[in-house]
């Protein structure tokens, strides 16, 4: 039966409606992992948490793993000329250097009466993302969908012959995307908290290729063009006291800004991390392994990691009506970032 009231609650709820995932064919292996770092299969998959992982090849960039997600769900769920905007919330490793891939994506999906742009904050990216689709559709009420997407070949940018930094042989690559709309029937989006630590600025990055230190024959020979960590044990002694409750910060006062509580959290959507860090951050957040999504057969996607989490949640039927569910990640930099989700009565 339609109810009106319903259909009233429905027109002012912002929510995310649908998710999508697209993954390359290409898979690296435990094992695999294990014969180019020289970390033992055993460790890769109790320690790190990873059994395997997707790679890309060649003929696809983070652009087109975004549009790859994203068409399952234009024309099935969205119509494209119904999407008003576009926002890129993915791996800042695109397809080239000072380019935005938001034109090219609403392009390639046909998106004809939408702008997009592009948010980047490294991976703690898509629990803002949500924020700002949440703020925008709360502020102007010409705006009904709008498109998170999103794509990762960050396995590129690993240097197996770094040690300082050949540990994030978890980097994957994929895509995925989420429609955020006015009327949604599957979620709300309630509230959200956002801390960063400037401090690490300059604790991880991709030392050549920017204005600093342009691409070279030199750089090139000293393999400059990868991700690396200058200093792992000075970053380590710093950031190892406060990452964990960081991140139970913003959970807790994004639950408490939503008028939730820890005893109210259903399902955790972290990003990939180490397993011993992932079983510290539910000790410390009260929850047990079944109430979050550990992406293990993933590994990490940069800002992708939560979206992929939520999509994989209702893949697996882990979502309940009444559901709170808090998207969590923490980014390069530091930013530790969280987005609470209520899950509706409608959803299967």
């Amino acid at each position: 039966m339609n109810h009106p009231e319903a259909n009233a609650i429905h027109e002012q709820t912002i929510g995310v409606e649908a998710t999508s995932v697209f993954f390359p064919e290409g898979i690296e292996t435990a094992e695999r992992l294990a014969e180019k770092t020289g970390i033992p299969t055993p460790v890769i998959i109790e320690k790190f948490g990873l059994y395997q992982k997707h790679v890309a090849d060649d003929t696809l960039h983070a652009s087109d793993l975004a549009v790859l997600a994203a068409q399952q769900l234009t024309g099935s769920v969205i119509d494209p000329s119904e999407i008003d905007v576009i926002i890129y919330f993915g791996s800042p490793h695109k397809d080239y250097y000072v380019w935005s891939s938001a034109p090219k994506i609403t392009y390639e999906l046909k998106a004809t009466n939408a702008y997009g742009f592009e948010m980047m904050n490294v991976s703690s990216c898509f629990p803002i993302a949500l924020k700002v689709a949440k703020d925008m559709l709360t502020a102007d009420a010409s705006i009904k969908n709008i498109l998170l997407v999103a794509g990762c070949k960050e396995s590129q940018i690993v240097d197996y012959d770094n040690p300082r930094s050949r540990f994030m042989f978890n980097f994957a690559d994929g895509g995925t995307a989420a429609l955020v709309k006015r009327g949604a029937t599957k979620s709300r989006i309630l509230h959200s908290c956002i801390i960063t630590d400037g401090s690490f600025h300059d604790d991880i990055r991709v030392p050549a290729g920017g204005s600093r230190l342009l691409p070279s024959h030199e750089t090139v020979e000293n393999r400059l063009h990868y991700i690396d960590v200058p200093n792992p044990s000075d970053m380590k002694q710093r950031l190892d006291p406060i990452s964990i409750p960081n991140f139970v910060h913003v959970v807790e006062q994004a639950l408490a800004k939503s008028n939730r509580s820890l005893h109210d959290l259903k399902l955790l959507l972290p990003l990939h991390t180490k397993r011993s860090m992932f079983l510290e951050l539910l000790e410390r957040l009260q929850l047990s392994e079944e109430q979050a999504v550990y992406l293990d057969h993933y590994g990490h996607l940069s800002a992708l990691d939560p979206c992929i989490g939520l999509h994989v949640a209702q893949q697996e039927g882990r979502l309940a009506p009444g559901d709170i569910v808090v998207a969590v990640s923490a980014g390069t930099g530091y930013t530790w970032a969280a987005t609470v989700l209520e899950w509706l009565a409608e959803s299967q």
